[in-house]
C-alpha cells in the first residue's frame, strides 16, 4: 500500500463532517427544541399565574354564574317579573249581619263575603322558589332583576370613575409643573369632602323633586362616579410621574409625537395592570355603597329591585328577620358572594401581574 491509498484509509475512517452539514444539523436541532420548549408571551403569563390560584378561579367563577343567572335567567320566565303580585293568598272571610221583624220576631241573618288577599310572606314552594316578600312578589325574581342593576351599576360607576381618573391622572402626571399643582389640589378637595352625607343630601334632594324608575338610578350613578374618580386619578398620575423619564419616552419626543399620543399610546397602557387591579377591587366596594345605600331607602328605590331595597323589608317589619329568613337572606348571600368574588379576582390579577410572582 502507497502513501497516497494510506492517507485515503485514514480520511474515510475519521470522517470528519463539513460545516455545512454541521451548520444544517445545529438548525434542526434548533427547531426540534423550539417545538418541544413553548414560549409564552406576557399575557399568557398573567392567566397562568391567574389560574393557579384556587382562590381567583373560584371567584372568576361566581362572577360569571351570578351574571348569567341574572342576565339570562329571566328570560325563562316571561310570565313573571320583579313587579308581579300574587293574588292567590288566602281569602279574608267576613260576616255582615242583616237584621230583620218577621211575625213580631227579630232574626239575624248573615252575608258570608269572601275577599281574595294577596299572597305576601308566603314561604318557598314549587311556584314560588324563594317565597315572596312583604309586596306579594316573588323573591326569586326580585333577586335575578336586582343583580342586573345592582352589577350594572357597579360596573358602569367603575368603568366611567376610571376613565376620568385616567384622563386626569394623566394629564396632572405628564405635564408636572403648574398643572399637576391645580389638578393635584382639586383632587385633594375631592378626597376632603364626606362621600355618604353627600349622598344622603343627593337622595333627600331627589325625593324632593321625586325623581323615581330609572332617571333615580342614572343620578345615583352619576353621583358615585362624581365621587369615586380621585383615587384612580392620583394612583395614575404617580405611575406616570415614574414612566414619563424613562428611555421609550426620549425615544417618542425625538420623534416629534404629540403629548395626547404619548399619553395615551405610551403611558397609560404600561399603567394598565395597576388599573385593572384597581377596577377589579372597586368593584365590591361600589356594590356595597349602593347596597347601602337602597338598604336605607336612600338609593334605589320600589318598585325597581336591587340587592340593596330587598333587605329593606328587615326596617319595615321587625319579625322578618326571625320568621321569614327567605325575603331578605338570598339577597344578603348574593352581596356577599359578589363583593368577595370580586376581591379574589382583584388579588389574583395584583399578584399575576407582579413580575416578583415566579411561582
Amino acid at each position: 500500500m502507497n502513501e497516497e491509498e494510506l492517507k485515503e484509509v485514514i480520511h474515510s475512517e475519521t470522517d470528519v463532517p463539513a460545516p455545512d452539514e454541521v451548520a444544517e444539523v445545529a438548525a434542526e436541532e434548533q427547531e426540534e427544541l423550539a417545538e418541544r420548549v413553548k414560549t409564552l408571551s406576557p399575557g399568557q403569563l398573567v392567566l397562568k399565574r391567574f389560574f393557579r390560584s384556587k382562590l381567583s378561579v373560584i371567584g372568576l367563577s361566581i362572577i360569571v354564574f351570578l351574571f348569567l343567572v341574572c342576565f339570562i335567567g329571566p328570560l325563562f320566565s316571561p310570565n313573571m317579573d320583579y313587579k308581579t303580585i300574587d293574588y292567590d293568598g288566602p281569602d279574608i272571610v267576613t260576616s255582615n249581619p242583616i237584621t230583620y221583624v218577621e211575625g213580631g220576631e227579630t232574626y239575624t241573618m248573615y252575608d258570608i263575603e269572601y275577599t281574595p288577599s294577596i299572597n305576601i310572606k308566603a314561604p318557598p314552594s314549587a311556584k314560588h322558589w324563594f317565597g315572596t316578600d312583604l309586596m306579594a312578589q316573588d323573591v326569586f325574581m326580585r333577586l335575578l332583576y336586582g343583580g342586573r342593576i345592582s352589577l350594572t351599576i357597579g360596573f358602569m360607576v367603575v368603568i366611567l370613575e376610571t376613565l376620568i381618573g385616567v384622563i386626569i391622572g394623566g394629564i396632572a402626571g405628564y405635564f408636572g409643573g403648574i398643572v399637576d399643582m391645580i389638578i393635584m389640589r382639586i383632587i385633594d378637595v375631592f378626597y376632603c369632602i364626606p362621600q355618604m352625607p353627600i349622598l344622603f343630601i343627593c337622595s333627600a334632594l331627589l325625593d324632593a323633586y321625586q325623581v323615581g324608575g330609572f332617571t333615580r338610578i342614572y343620578w345615583l350613578l352619576l353621583v358615585l362616579v362624581v365621587f369615586g374618580w380621585a383615587g384612580t386619578a392620583r394612583m395614575v398620575r404617580g405611575q406616570i410621574l415614574s414612566l414619563r423619564e424613562q428611555e421609550f419616552m426620549l425615544a417618542a419626543k425625538s420623534m416629534g409625537i404629540p403629548a395626547h399620543r404619548k399619553i395615551f399610546l405610551h403611558l397609560v397602557p404600561n399603567v394598565m395592570p395597576q388599573l385593572i387591579v384597581s377596577m377589579t377591587l372597586g368593584l365590591g366596594s361600589v356594590i356595597l355603597t349602593e347596597s347601602t345605600l337602597s338598604f336605607l331607602n336612600l338609593g334605589v328605590q320600589m318598585p325597581q329591585a336591587t340587592w340593596g331595597n330587598m333587605l329593606s323589608c328587615l326596617t319595615s317589619d321587625s319579625t322578618v328577620i326571625q320568621n321569614n329568613f327567605w325575603m331578605w337572606g338570598p339577597a344578603g348571600i348574593c352581596i356577599m358572594l359578589a363583593v368577595l368574588s370580586f376581591n379574589f379576582i382583584g388579588d389574583g390579577l395584583r399578584d399575576a401581574f407582579d413580575p416578583k410572582m415566579k411561582k
